[in-house]
């Protein structure tokens, strides 16, 4: 039995009563972020909050924040451009995960910001009765941790939501 299949297991039996009824459904998670940058390194994490969002009964907000820190500000040639490329792939990442999830039963609204992250992560899940936000992490480590930032690590320290963090 792999892993996630235990641990659904687990949490599956927790949410049912003695005579098999389910309970806890509209209490546990009733709408879950899923959120993806679109690399490999989420896909566990989109597959994670699917199958919970599945057993709990849960909607999905598959959730994309164009990072437009990225984007300088003293670009001129190109800017443009790159700003539609960037929500482009944004918008690719969030359809994957609503294909997923509808493939699963599971019902899937796609919502695609800009700016910064971890800010528009948790003001998204704070401002919209948010249970539980999902995410991928690389799960990088010292150096390469404190150059590249953590996003992640970042909601999971300011959320007032709780936050599932899957390594990829």
């Amino acid at each position: 039995m792999e892993i996630t299949e235990l641990v659904f297991s687990v949490i599956s039996i927790f949410m049912r009563k003695a005579n098999g009824e389910q309970y806890m459904t509209s209490d546990f998670s009733r709408n879950i972020v899923i959120a993806t940058d679109g690399s490999e390194n989420t896909q566990k994490a989109i597959s994670y909050g699917i199958k919970l969002a599945k057993l709990c009964g849960a909607t999905v907000h598959a959730l994309h924040v164009v990072d437009t820190s990225s984007v300088s500000q003293s670009w001129t040639a190109g800017k443009e451009t790159m700003h539609e490329l960037l929500k482009k792939d944004g918008q690719n990442a969030i359809s994957k995960v609503k294909e997923y999830g509808e493939a699963s039963g599971v019902e899937v609204k796609e919502v695609l910001l800009e700016g910064h992250p971890s800010k528009e992560i948790i003001d998204f899940a704070e401002n919209n009765d948010i249970d539980l936000i999902v995410m991928g992490t690389l799960g990088k480590t010292g150096l390469d941790r404190f150059l590249m930032g953590s996003v992640a690590e970042t909601v999971v320290r300011n959320s007032k939501v709780p936050v599932l963090v899957v390594r990829g």
